[in-house]
């Protein structure tokens, strides 16, 4: 499972399916509703934060959002009413550059045009339930020394 936390723009389609798929069995761990992923490092800040339900419902409707601009047909009814009330999550600085830098690693793979698309992004947006802070990957992340030699 990743929930990632960089914009699912720079996703391709494969992983924007992925991404949606993950999101929802992410929700319904979150729901009690599924035995298995009940301990994924990738939900502790779902689990941490005030409200887990409508952190993961906003975090999927980021994710919708990003289905209808490339005229998909993500089924909204699986979210809850979103509330006023935004909730945000932060995300380290250096998470993001591994995450991005582990897409790269796959679209290289998978789909270079995205590949080639994405490669010399200056500034890495995030997905828009999160707010970017300094610090380090993250204490969750599952690291992939390859990928961290990139990083600077």
């Amino acid at each position: 499972m990743r929930l990632w936390s960089i914009h699912p723009k720079y996703l391709d389609t494969k992983g924007l399916v992925a991404l949606w798929r993950e999101g929802l069995l992410a929700k319904k761990v979150l729901e009690g509703k599924t035995k298995g992923y009940k301990n994924h490092p990738q939900l502790i800040r779902f689990i941490n934060s005030d409200n887990s339900m409508e952190s993961i419902n906003q975090y999927l409707y980021g994710i919708y959002e990003e289905s209808v601009i490339r005229i998909y047909n993500f089924d909204k009814s699986k979210l809850y009413e979103i509330n006023s009330k935004r909730v945000e999550l932060t995300v380290n600085t250096k998470q993001i550059e591994y995450e991005f830098e582990l897409l790269k690693s796959k679209l290289k793979k998978r789909n270079l045009n995205k590949y080639n698309e994405i490669q010399n992004t200056p500034i890495i947006e995030l997905h828009p339930f999160f707010i970017r802070i300094t610090g380090e990957i993250e204490n969750w992340e599952k690291i992939i020394p390859e990928i961290i030699t990139n990083i600077q």
